[in-house]
Order: structure tokens, then sequence, then C-alpha cells
């Protein structure tokens, strides 16, 4: 194989969905300190689709990952296909979340090592999610995360209502807290790094200095600037340029 500044577009969008981490960075984009780095949620700094761990509580999870499935790979409008999910959750006993949270969530490997030595290098941490907010609480809090946005769950009377509210975090909505952070934080968007696994995590990766997929979906691998595949979330430190030190 030649250098990768040899390669064409279609070469490195195949190497970029190999079995390899695959990391296509400018020395610039290496080199450059980055302060804030936003992290998606599900399937990214835990392993669980939250969506569809109650979507097993309603007795409906086979409906719900098919949906959340064709949403991921891009083939569904975001905000259409999570009011179809939640619209499945309705009735469900609010007590669920908790159960879920104590029960079933479980952290990416390299999760909090690879959280910790981004706040050792001063760079503020953000979990921005499409899934909903009492995890993202759980998730941000456990692992010592600056900030979260998601979602809520509407419950009503202790039971999911099955709605959603009018302003949805997809996609776009990622983008714009991204902005909105950074333009709080008076820094420039190559400052920043986006690390996700679906499709909806595109447009903040794409406004980014660096784009990492982990462990994601093919279309989002192929869009990123690098693509973690083997290793555990510590892989965005490798990305970055930074070492890891387990101990």
């Amino acid at each position: 194989m030649g250098q990768v500044s040899e390669l064409t577009d279609e070469q490195m969008a195949e190497l970029k969905k190999s079995h390899i981490d695959v990391h296509i960075l400018s020395i610039a984009q290496v080199l450059r300190r980055h302060k804030l780095i936003c992290f998606d949620m599900d399937s990214t700094l835990i392993n669980q689709e939250v969506i569809v761990e109650l979507a097993k509580m309603a007795g409906v999870a086979d409906k719900v990952e098919k949906i959340t499935e064709s949403a991921m790979h891009g083939e569904m409008d975001f905000n259409e296909s999570f009011a179809k999910r939640v619209a499945l959750l309705e009735g469900v006993d609010s007590l669920v979340i908790d159960e879920i949270i104590k029960e079933r969530i479980s952290f990416c490997q390299g999760a909090y090592t690879t959280i910790k030595a981004l706040k050792h290098k001063g760079c503020r941490t953000v979990l921005i999610s499409g899934g909903f907010t009492p995890f993202a609480k759980y998730v941000a809090q456990s692992l010592g995360m600056d900030e979260y946005h998601a979602n809520p769950l509407l419950c009503a009377d202790g039971k999911l209502t099955g709605k959603v509210d009018k302003h949805i975090i997809d996609g776009k909505a990622k983008a714009r807290i991204v902005a909105r952070i950074a333009d709080a934080m008076a820094i420039d968007m190559e400052e920043v790094v986006c690390v996700g696994d679906g499709a909806n995590d595109l447009p903040m990766m794409a406004i980014s200095d660096i784009g990492v997929a982990y462990k994601a979906k093919p279309i989002v691998r192929v869009k990123a600037d690098a693509a973690v595949n083997i290793t555990g979330l510590e892989g965005v430190l490798y990305a970055l340029g930074h070492r890891f030190d387990k101990r």
C-alpha cells in the first residue's frame, strides 16, 4: 500500500470500513490543542441503545430495534423514527428507568479512563444524545463529564406517555449545541472534536475539527476523519495524538 496521500477517496473509504483503526488526519489536526470534546451516548459511551432497553420492557423490542437500525444507517429521518419508537413505549411504568440504569447499562471499554485523561488535559467533555435525559444524566455524572444534553422522557401518572418534546435533539440539533458551547467557551471550531457512531452524529462531526467514528455504522466511518474500529474508547486519545497509559 502506498502512502496515505497517494490513496484515492474510494481507497480511503474502504480502509476506514476495514477491521483496523484508521486515522487520516493532517499534521495540523494532530498537533492542535483541542479544548472541547463532545460524545454521543448510546453505543459510544455505553454499550446499549437505551430506547431498545425501554422497548424490551414494553415487549416491543423487535419493532423498535428495526426502526433504530434504519435511522442509524441514515435510511429514515431521525425525528420521524424517534417519534415512532417513543410512541411504542406508551404506558410503560416509569420505574423501569431506574431498573435499566441499575441492571442494564454498561460503559464502553476505556470510557472512564478516556474521560479522565481528557479532563486532565484541560478539555471540556460534553455528552450530546438523541436519547433520554435520565440516562444521559447518569452516564455523564458517572464519568465525571462537564455537561449533558438529551431528550426529556415524558411521563404522566407514573407512566411513559409515548409522546415527544417538540424540540427533539436530532443531528442538526446536536450540531447547534456543539456550536453554542464552543461560542460560550470563546473557542474556534478547530478546537472541537466530536465522537459518535450513528448517522445523526454526522452533522456535529462535520462542523468540528476532527470527527471520530467509534465502532460506527459504515456511512459514519467513511465520512469521519478517524475510525476507531478495534480499540476501546481510548482510541479517541490515539486519534488525537495523546498517549494512553492503563494505570
